[in-house]
């Protein structure tokens, strides 16, 4: 704040402004699991002894705008598991844990990465325990997740999407 009063004698720093220098900003409004499923179809198969089973790690990240409320929104991080020895599966893990954000003062170009990296950022060590939970519930050692490289994984998708979207483009004949 500026300590020189404005000829009123009010400061002269003006909250909008304030603001508009801070940059963009999120509020986690809420956070909670939208879906949770573990399948156990051969629980008899985890033994002493036993080689560890191979696991198959899924994520992927959605963000959708709430109707009717400007700037917030929901971002979905979805993670699934499924552990396998030989050709039976152990256990199948799934997870949607979601929150509702509020972006403030973010430039249009800036809310994308900010839904998709930054908000997965902030879910995912609530989404790690709850899939270790619940594996450790299931009856199995805990599922620890390594942290996961969002920005990479943002990269990897708008790839995905250009490359998606110059095989659809027609090709051009002479």
């Amino acid at each position: 704040m500026n300590d020189t009063p404005s000829p009123e004698g009010q400061p002269t720093t003006d909250p909008a402004q304030a603001a508009a220098e801070s940059g963009p900003s999120i509020r986690v409004l809420a956070q909670y699991i939208k879906d949770l499923s573990f399948e156990n179809p051969h629980p008899l198969t985890a033994g002493a002894g036993q080689n560890a089973p191979a696991i198959e790690l899924g994520i992927d990240v959605k963000a959708d705008p709430q109707p009717n409320q400007q700037g917030i929104f929901e971002v979905n991080l979805r993670l699934s598991a499924q552990a396998k020895r030989e050709d039976k599966v152990v256990f199948i893990a799934e997870l949607v844990y979601s929150g509702l954000f509020e972006l403030k003062n973010a430039q249009q170009n800036d809310v994308e990465p900010l839904l998709l990296i930054e908000c997965p950022r902030l879910l995912f060590p609530f989404a790690r325990r709850v899939m270790a939970e619940v594996t450790r519930e299931g009856g199995y050692p805990p599922l620890l997740i390594d942290p996961i490289d969002f920005i990479g994984l943002y990269k990897a998708q708008k790839a995905q999407q250009v490359a998606g979207q110059q095989d659809a483009a027609p090709t051009e004949q002479a």
